[in-house]
């Protein structure tokens, strides 16, 4: 007869070890049948080898549980610790939620306990112990799962920031403009499938969060350490797939409001040109204005005129001299006139309608403008370059 204080007779332990690989075998159908997840990991050899990992598993809780000296069954020994763990990293490794396994824990305790304990009855346990016998059980399999779950998130918070590293070296070999041979290793590392374009913005690191939320999932954010950019700056970069087209659009109106420059469209090997465009529109000081991002395919001639600005001051001072001798309200009021005449290409009636004054008040200023610079308003090449000295304010 077995004990009453809650040991193992001999018996008992050796009629319950000579059933461990029938146990197994039950377990493991129960989980294929009751969790879904593992129908086919279950199928084949590696049914069996689950069968036999769940066999060692019991017969690692029968050794604690007959072992003389008080050992605690509900403490797993470190071979049952080490191979849950394992088995949560598995799982996490072919993408099955750790709901699925404590789902497949679950019943392989309830199937394990039921055909156990039939058979510690059957060689003669008494009621008192099979009450404790049961709790040692459910406290062995608590920890079992719970040194699974501790694989699962180990793996997945592993795995998460290496995805993120490759993620983040991707961006950064994008941005220095890397050739494709260097590309392409890193975006299959990443598990990343490059999209046909992608679209470089630029905005304060406090609100790049907010858009990574709203834009597409596949969008890249670039370190810390960004090519041209100024130490100070604390802009962040993104980098926007697809987004060409109907795309741009969205992209805009998903900005708004987050002080954001954006870069063409550009093929995805080639974002730097993406982002050297927005970063050099940033550099030339064109502002979101308002809540509107500052999308530099409306602002080309901008970029353009900005791009050298110590030309743009000498040529400024060269084409504008006729007018260095008068004073500021009087130069403001002929300037102001002469660029709206040039880019109304001297419809008067638009001139007059775009500064609010009357017909006959562009009439009189122009007539000061061509005594001040004579027969040069009418030749193309001064009307050229009067157009680009004032075409940025």
């Amino acid at each position: 007869m077995a004990p009453e204080d809650g040991t193992f007779a001999a018996e008992v332990a050796a009629a319950m070890r000579a059933e461990l690989p029938s146990v197994a075998a039950r377990t493991v159908a129960a989980i294929v049948v009751e969790v879904p997840s593992y129908t086919e990991a279950f199928s084949g050899p590696m049914g069996r080898k689950i069968e036999n990992a769940v066999q060692m598993a019991l017969g690692a809780f029968l050794e604690l549980a007959t072992a003389t000296g008080g050992a605690d069954a509900s403490r797993p020994i470190a071979p049952a610790i080490e191979g849950a763990y394992a088995l949560g990293r598995g799982e996490a490794r072919t993408g099955r939620s750790m709901d699925a396994l404590l789902a497949a824990y679950r019943v392989g305790a309830r199937v394990a306990w039921r055909h156990m304990s039939e058979t510690a009855v059957a060689a003669g346990m008494p009621a008192g112990s099979l009450a404790h016998f049961a709790e040692l059980v459910f406290a062995y399999i608590d920890q079992l799962s719970a040194a699974s779950a501790s694989g699962h998130a180990d793996h997945l918070a592993t795995s998460g920031r290496v995805r993120r590293r490759h993620l983040e070296r991707l961006a950064e070999l994008l941005l220095a403009g890397a050739p494709p041979y260097e590309l392409h290793p890193v975006a299959e590392r990443a598990d990343w499938t490059p999209p046909r374009t992608l679209t470089a913005v630029l905005l304060p690191e406090e609100r790049a969060r907010d858009a990574l939320a709203v834009l597409d999932a596949r969008t890249l954010q670039a370190g810390e350490d960004l090519p041209g950019a100024e130490p100070s700056a604390e802009r962040a970069v993104l980098l926007v797939p697809d987004a060409e087209g109907f795309a741009r659009a969205a992209l805009l109106r998903s900005l708004a409001r987050r002080e954001a420059v954006v870069g063409p469209a550009r093929p995805w090997q080639d974002a730097r040109s993406s982002y050297s465009r927005a970063l050099r529109a940033l550099q030339l000081g064109l502002e979101p204005d308002g809540d509107v991002p500052v999308d530099t395919e409306l602002r080309l001639a901008d970029l353009v005129l900005r791009a050298d600005g110590e030309a743009l001051a000498d040529l400024r001072a060269q084409v504008l001299a006729p007018l260095d001798d008068l004073g500021p309200g009087p130069r403001e009021k002929l300037l102001e006139t002469l660029r709206s005449w040039l880019l109304h290409h001297g419809r008067r009636e638009q001139v007059a309608t775009e500064l609010f004054v009357h017909p006959q008040t562009v009439r009189y200023r122009m007539g000061q403008l061509r005594d001040l610079f004579g027969a040069r308003l009418d030749d193309p090449q001064t009307v050229l370059e009067l157009t680009l000295a004032l075409g940025v304010r």
